[in-house]
């Protein structure tokens, strides 16, 4: 019966970690498609009246912005997973 127990604390700890996982790829992933594609593509008339080292915010962000901000993006992502995974005592 102790197993039983332990299989079941198990499934839902795992079963909380993949959605606080999952969560957390999900914010990002929206965070960058908003940079991305909304900041380079959709509101790139607008942010064109502002300057960024000599450019358009608009073309900044099509060209540069987003990779920034992806490459920053999973920095954050790989100390979030470090903290996420420290709290489900999955760490090495």
């Amino acid at each position: 019966m102790a197993d039983e127990n332990d299989t079941h604390q198990t499934s839902e700890a795992e079963g909380a970690y993949w959605r606080d996982n999952i969560r957390l790829l999900v914010s990002l992933m929206a965070i960058w498609f908003a940079c991305s594609f909304g900041a380079g593509i959709l509101f790139r008339d607008f942010l064109d009246q502002f300057m960024l080292g000599g450019y358009p915010l608009g073309f900044w962000f099509a060209q540069q912005g987003s990779i920034y901000i992806f490459i920053a993006l999973i920095v954050f992502y790989v100390v979030r997973m470090k903290a996420l995974e420290r709290k489900y005592d999955l760490d090495d």
